[in-house]
């Protein structure tokens, strides 16, 4: 039986990245399953996931803004539009299961899938919990997480422990280090540092580069400057030996490869490559996401003795100092190295894909 499945979600790559990531391995393992994706208009995964060679459907739908009341006005009538719009989508498709992966697009269609007696399964990223998946955990199927500790705030007997789907091309550093360096053109006797910021850059940790650079060229120390698209007009006139920057990294892998230590934000995708790469890391999470669930994710790994945090506010004055700190600490640098390792899940694609496989399986329209 041929089966079929929607995915909802997105808003960020945190969310769109692994809802691509199951869709693949679905086909992966059942090539003949039709897919559809349900997302929010206006948002990146209208772009993205046809680009990966899905259809999506979008919901006119959008989040809580915070900073206005006002612009809250119109949320209960998109809600209930959508709702109405997801009872069609399910109508017409006809899936066997439905998987939410957070985002403003999950909500809607899974109340609508509850109500339809549909099983659905959530993929929750972070250590805290999104609001949309808090609220529909409790009648998933099952919920598939990545950190330990989430009973909190789902069923204990229906979470899965699976990790996050990240890019395998990204983390496979094996036998790279000299193509690494040839790549960016660095010394591979001396001390490297890889700084990413995400695709967008981080102001913050721009800034605290843009404060230490020199510090750390003088110590013969590299430096790997992922600063972003938006920042990079700004600061590519940097002249010192040893450092290069650039708007984004098109081979993170042989950014990994050469890194002795990586400073990066603490985005759930990011944190589970850099479980797999293995490497020092110290975090800098981001304050600027929603429940500052970068800080908890953040301390996940600091309360395991697998990464160093600082926080966005003390960077500027601390994180230097940190990171040379590291480079001259081998015994501390080959710990938080074999603590982060020990957390790494692989194949989470794949995981969590049979468990959506398993609930089409069951028969209920």
């Amino acid at each position: 039986m041929v089966k079929r499945i929607i995915i909802s979600g997105g808003g960020t790559g945190g969310h769109i990245f692994p809802a691509i990531a199951i869709a693949n391995a679905l086909k992966r393992l059942a090539p003949d399953t039709e897919l559809l994706f349900v997302g929010a208009n206006g948002r990146m995964e209208m772009e993205k996931v046809p680009a990966a060679g899905y259809q999506i459907i979008g919901l006119d739908i959008q989040g809580i803004d915070r900073s206005s009341v006002w612009k809250n006005i119109g949320l209960p009538f998109k809600l209930l539009g959508s709702i109405l719009k997801s009872n069609k989508i399910l109508k017409d498709f006809k899936p066997h299961a439905v998987v939410g992966v957070g985002g403003y697009a999950s909500g809607p269609l899974l109340v609508a899938a509850r109500k339809a007696g549909i099983p659905y399964l959530i993929q929750e990223q972070n250590s805290f919990a999104g609001i949309t998946n808090k609220r529909l955990g409790g009648k998933a199927a099952k919920v598939c997480v990545a950190f330990e500790g989430m009973d909190r705030y789902f069923p204990k007997d229906k979470i899965m422990l699976t990790g996050n789907p990240i890019r395998p091309e990204s983390v496979q550093i094996e036998g790279k280090r000299e193509e690494a360096f040839n790549h960016f053109r660095l010394d591979p006797a001396k001390k490297t540092i890889l700084l990413t910021g995400g695709s967008l850059g981080a102001r913050t940790l721009n800034q605290a580069m843009q404060a230490g650079f020199q510090q750390l060229s003088a110590q013969g120390i590299q430096l790997i400057w992922q600063c972003g698209n938006y920042y990079y007009e700004s600061l590519k006139g940097i002249q010192a030996v040893g450092i290069r920057i650039y708007p984004f990294l098109q081979h993170m892998d042989l950014a990994y490869a050469a890194a002795d230590v990586i400073i990066s934000r603490a985005g759930a995708g990011t944190i589970a490559e850099l479980c797999v790469v293995g490497k020092p890391v110290i975090l800098v999470p981001s304050p600027n996401v929603a429940e500052d669930h970068q800080t908890k994710n953040a301390l996940a790994l600091a309360e395991k003795e697998a990464a160093i945090m600082v926080r966005d506010s003390e960077a500027v004055e601390k994180l230097i100092e940190n990171v040379i700190s590291m480079l001259s600490d081998e015994k501390k640098s080959a710990k938080l190295s074999e603590n982060i390792k020990k957390l790494a899940l692989v194949n989470a694609d794949e995981v969590i894909a049979k468990e959506v496989l398993k609930l089409a399986d069951k028969e209920h329209i």
